[in-house]
């Protein structure tokens, strides 16, 4: 027997959607602005192991020559980026959907069994509390401190004089730009695993993002074996 059950509320919904394109064209329009000053790479004195990104990257991708259009995307949507982080924060306070997502004391410690549960290592799952995982209690929390991260260090490098005491707090121009890199670097790993993750739940988790609600097969009751008791002597 099938029962919906609810999951995701309205609100939870559309900032979601909402954040999904956005924080896409942020990550876009950031490697329009990054290929004008390309510097990091993973290495040790003149000798380069991997360099973020290789000129046959940007041109694959059509990016060199475009740091103004880069610009200007990046700091339009800056600001829905921002106005959306602050709206979902805030409702998840008053709506009480914090409990939810706020990672517990043993959440680190179920967090690396739902690991070896998701790479088949591990044969059960630990037992989920509310709607999320541990280790997507310990996602959605990073994800959000980590946009905070986002905006604070972005701040810095767009106004690195008036909002000197930001930079400083940063550790500087060159450190809040390398924090920038770093986060949105994260956000590329984040939205792989997640799509990853969407995909091995299934369309039924898919679905409950876009209607609210999952469809789950009930547990059977087991038969009455005493239906029809004798009646006392």
């Amino acid at each position: 027997m099938k029962q919906i059950v609810k999951k995701h509320p309205l609100a939870i919904r559309w900032f979601h959607w909402i954040n999904f394109p956005v924080l896409g064209v942020m990550i876009w329009s950031g490697l329009l602005i990054y290929w004008a000053n390309d510097v990091y790479r993973i290495g040790f004195g003149s000798t380069t192991l991997l360099k973020f990104f290789p000129d046959t990257f940007y041109k694959a991708l059509n990016v060199p020559y475009r740091l103004s259009e880069g610009m200007a995307y990046h700091f339009v949507f800056m600001w829905l980026f921002f106005l959306n982080g602050i709206a979902y924060v805030l409702y998840t306070i008053f709506s009480g959907e914090w409990r939810y997502l706020l990672p517990h004391r043993r959440s680190y410690k179920e967090a690396w069994q739902v690991l070896l549960h998701d790479l088949r290592i591990r044969k059960t799952a630990p037992p989920i509390e509310g709607k999320y995982n541990a280790a997507q209690r310990i996602a959605y929390t990073a994800i959000i401190l980590m946009g905070i991260g986002s905006i604070l260090s972005g701040l810095a490098i767009y106004k690195p004089v008036q909002l000197g005491w930001l930079c400083a707090l940063m550790g500087g121009y060159k450190m809040a730009r390398i924090i920038h890199f770093v986060l949105t670097i994260g956000y590329v790993l984040f939205f792989l695993v997640h799509i990853i993750q969407v995909i091995l739940a299934g369309w039924n988790n898919f679905q409950a993002m876009i209607t609210g609600f999952e469809i789950k097969k009930s547990k059977k009751l087991p038969a009455d074996t005493n239906e029809n008791p004798p009646a006392n002597q």
